[in-house]
């Protein structure tokens, strides 16, 4: 080696280390600049949130995840309004959302939004085994110094300058005594974060702020979404007893009980959220009595649903005015997913699925009706059947539940001995055949004048559906009131998921259903066998209200969709015991009616938006709404209603009744001859299905009453 080669050579090594020394040095100030930045925007949210603590709310800081050694939450938040998950950025570049990403500075930042989901989950399933709702947990990414109110799917962005307004807006949830509950084992499952040698990356924050803020006992107490956890999508270990949870759970109830009936409609009890978070393998199924909230736990089902899966959640029912209210619902108590359910009737959403697919359908009722009209005299009148029943009604409810709603073709279909499920006639082959021409004529004038009916557009959409097989945009299908469906109309919503993972739901009770005609879930070759749950808890109704709707229907068992046959009178266990049947015979319908106007001054005005006057049609709907108009009292019916408190009584028929629930209920006339619709000298079996179909239906409205029912009669010699 050359003179000085070696001096040289140690030169260049030392110039080296020193470069990678500088750039240790640069690595090490960036990162200190961004840990300060951190901080500093974590102090200054901090300040912001604090001013909650004086409302009730409790805020835990600098948390870590359970299970890790180094990973941290930079705050846990929890008050009146829920349990809020908080990661705070304080970034150099605004944020934007486009496209469901999340970027600033055109750099995606989509990782940051699924840490903070990973840990909103851990979260989640630390509170559910404390009775506590998931709609109730909600991640919140907020941004120092910044101006927003955004939101990313189920992550809302807000500003630090808007964080606290947005909080103390927020829907109540939890009572004083859940706050401190939830917030003490939050602060235990999330235990204060001590070392901050290991951590890594801008974003981890400094741990200079304390670490909780003390709870105020002067908390506003409303509606509680509590409810313990069960079989969950991910496991849920925290599940120590560290409180009095029987004690927290009858204390939301009652507090969802004097809230408005609109908030009491959306109380998911602690015994049913495992049904919310259960992991099912394919079609399932929630049943139960009357009263034991199988919609709630339907809509909450959407809700989790909406926040974990990629596609959109359909939630379907067969009345027409339900799906505005059960809307409106869901957009109070999870606003975050709330774009992500549809909420439709069946035979809006069909109509909607043909046109979208370019299927042809022309829908008229009244051509439909005429064109059976004309079929009944020239193929039904004078035949057969009028030996059973002269009045055509029976007939067309034959072919519409049981023909067409059945989706049979061929005669050889409908011959003896297919059971007619929920008809009680006997019909005979020659009965069979007239109907079967009686049917045919119809056709025959139907298509005659370019027209469909209502079953002939979910015969469309069944086959649009079964030919081209996962073409639609759902992931899951939740059907409620499934019991009033039609056959064709089950096999419809089974074939846009088929037995896909989570992906039908079917929610409803055989005893509740106020049409004629039925099916069993196995004809239309759907499987719930080992995902089938009973509800057995009414939460609903006071013990005199059920005694009494049970005794309607107690000697008229009935086959469920499973097959099942059931009793009339089933056992029920009740969680409420007070409440009040009141009973008027009056001698005149006008004595009647004066009656009814004196029961709702008595309950007056402050409890006029929780009562309900329901009506066997709509004429009569139509006539009441006129009585309490000309005496002062507000009134809306239930076609108009749509899930928001409103000033006055609410008024509809028993029909559009169901799904729904009311603190008062007044059913005027109700023991009216039970047997209308039927003709005169009408075969005894006609007159017997009338008669029951009219006790479900009676059924169905005393039990949408919870507190008080009034039952009012005219004496007729």
């Amino acid at each position: 080696m050359g003179a000085g080669g070696s001096a040289w050579k140690r030169a260049q090594e030392a110039r080296r280390y020193e470069r990678e020394l500088r750039e240790q040095l640069r690595a090490a100030q960036w990162e200190v600049r961004n840990w300060e930045a951190a901080s500093e925007g974590e102090r200054k949210v901090a300040a912001k949130l604090q001013v909650l603590t004086r409302r009730g709310w409790r805020l835990l800081l600098d948390r870590r995840w359970p299970g890790t050694r180094s990973a941290n939450v930079d705050m846990l938040l929890v008050g009146p309004g829920g349990v809020f998950v908080i990661d705070v950025k304080n970034w150099r570049h605004a944020p934007e959302t486009a496209g469901g990403h999340l970027t600033a500075g055109g750099r995606t930042c989509d990782r940051e939004v699924e840490k903070l989901l990973k840990v909103t989950r851990l979260a989640e399933n630390a509170v559910s085994a404390r009775n506590l709702s998931p709609v109730a947990v909600q991640p919140l990414m907020v941004f120092a110094g910044r101006s927003l109110n955004a939101r990313l799917g189920t992550v809302r962005l807000l500003g630090e300058r808007d964080v606290t307004p947005a909080l103390v807006a927020e829907r109540l949830r939890l009572r004083p005594s859940e706050v401190k509950a939830v917030a003490d084992h939050l602060e235990k499952v999330f235990p204060g974060y001590e070392d901050t040698s290991a951590r890594t990356g801008p974003a981890a924050p400094a741990a200079s702020v304390a670490s909780t803020a003390p709870a105020v006992s002067a908390a506003p107490a409303g509606p509680s979404s509590a409810g313990p956890g069960d079989a969950p999508f991910e496991d849920a270990p925290f599940g120590d007893a560290l409180f009095d949870a029987e004690g927290i759970r009858n204390a939301a109830l009652e507090a969802a009980r004097s809230a408005p009936i609109e908030q009491w409609m959306t109380f998911l009890h602690p015994d049913q959220l495992a049904l919310v978070r259960r992991n099912w393998s394919g079609p399932a199924r929630v049943s139960g009595p009357a009263g034991t909230g199988k919609t709630v736990v339907a809509l909450h089902r959407a809700a989790y649903l909406a926040a974990r899966t990629p596609g959109r959640i359909l939630y379907v029912t067969f009345a027409n005015n339900l799906p505005r209210v059960q809307r409106t619902f869901l957009r109070t108590m999870a606003p975050a997913v709330a774009d992500r359910v549809d909420f439709r009737s069946l035979h809006s959403w069909a109509g909607e699925f043909l046109r979208a697919r370019g299927v042809a359908s022309r829908l008229d009722r009244d051509r439909a009706e005429g064109a059976f009209g004309r079929a009944w005299q020239s193929h039904g009148r004078g035949t057969v059947l009028e030996t059973l029943d002269p009045a055509p009604g029976y007939w067309k409810e034959e072919i519409d539940y049981v023909i067409k709603g059945r989706g049979l073709t061929a005669f050889e279909e409908y011959a003896p001995p297919l059971r007619r499920w929920r008809r009680r006639t006997n019909l005979r082959r020659p009965h069979r055949e007239a109907v079967w021409a009686l049917y045919e004529e119809y056709e025959r004038n139907r298509t005659g004048k370019g027209v469909h009916d209502f079953n002939d557009i979910l015969a469309l959409a069944l086959a649009e559906a079964l030919a081209h097989p996962g073409a639609t945009p759902y992931t899951s299908v939740v059907v409620d009131e499934v019991q009033d469906l039609t056959f064709v109309g089950v096999r419809l919503l089974h074939a846009l998921v088929g037995d896909a993972h989570n992906g039908l739901l079917l929610v409803g009770d055989g005893q509740q259903a106020v049409y004629p005609g039925g099916f069993r879930l196995s004809d239309a070759g759907i499987d719930v066998r080992g995902r089938g749950q009973v509800l057995r808890k009414n939460y609903r109704n006071a013990k005199e209200i059920l005694d009494a709707a049970l005794a309607v229907v107690a000697d008229d068992s009935f086959d469920d969709i499973d097959g099942t046959p059931t009793a009339g009178r089933r056992d029920v266990d009740l969680a409420y015991g007070d409440g009040r049947v009141t009973r008027f015979t009056a001698a005149t319908r006008a004595e009647h009616d004066e009656a009814l106007l004196a029961a709702l001054h008595a309950l007056g005005p402050e409890a006029w938006p929780d009562s309900a006057v329901l009506c066997r049609t709509g004429t009569e709907r139509d006539r009441y709404r006129r009585l309490l108009t000309r005496a002062g009292i507000p009134a809306i019916t239930l076609e108009q209603y749509d899930g928001r408190p409103v000033p006055g009584v609410k008024l509809g028929s028993y029909h559009r009744a169901k799904g729904l629930e009311f603190k008062h209920v007044h059913l005027p006339d109700h023991d009216a001859p039970a047997a209308a619709g039927a003709g005169d000298g009408a075969d005894e079996g006609v007159v017997r299905e009338r008669r029951e179909l009219h006790r479900s239906q009676l059924f169905v409205a005393m039990t949408r009453a919870r507190d008080t029912l009034w039952l009012g009669s005219v004496t007729r010699g």
